[in-house]
């Protein structure tokens, strides 16, 4: 801080901070998984070839942790499943601009969620908070499945009468 005094009146200079820069999730909890677990940063322009990078990946949907409180118990179990599993599945961490779109890609409808995929393809999806012992089975069950379709739609949905360049008639 300091003073100055001019003719027209005293001037005080504050020493100002810029803003530190807003994180991905508005969590440390979540995002420590980044900087401190390896895990990486997933958007819906890059979480397809994330996924296809090979071997079993989960993606954290942690939704807004206000929201879903429970999300910040799951970053904390999150690496603590990783090391049980002897690091078998990399972590990707939806961010929070892009979770919406990366969550109807894996046909996720509930937060906080982990989608497990393998080899670019979904495997299976565990939604909330579990208990540890629940967590560790359904973990090795989701490891131990056959990748499958995402329970998504599939199909298009378009409004009635919007304008198309392609029919079935």
């Amino acid at each position: 801080m300091s003073i100055e005094h001019e003719s027209s009146g005293t001037v005080v200079t504050l020493p100002v901070a810029a803003p530190a820069a807003q994180s991905a999730t508005l969590s440390p909890l979540i995002d420590r998984l980044v900087s401190a677990h390896g895990a990486t940063w997933l958007t819906a322009g890059n979480v397809a070839d994330w996924a296809a990078a090979g071997g079993d990946r989960v993606i954290f949907l942690a939704g807004d942790p206000v929201r879903f409180p429970e999300a910040l118990d799951v970053a904390v179990v999150l690496p603590e499943l990783r090391r049980h599993f002897s690091q078998r599945f990399a972590v990707g961490i939806a961010t929070r601009e892009h979770e919406d779109a990366i969550a109807r890609r894996y046909g996720s409808i509930r937060w906080p969620a982990l989608v497990f995929v393998r080899d670019g393809q979904y495997v299976a999806v565990l939604s909330g908070m579990l208990d540890w012992e629940v967590y560790v089975e359904r973990v090795a069950e989701a490891l131990a499945m056959p990748a499958s379709r995402a329970p998504t739609v599939g199909i298009p949905v378009r409004q009635a009468g919007a304008a198309s360049d392609t029919s079935c008639h």
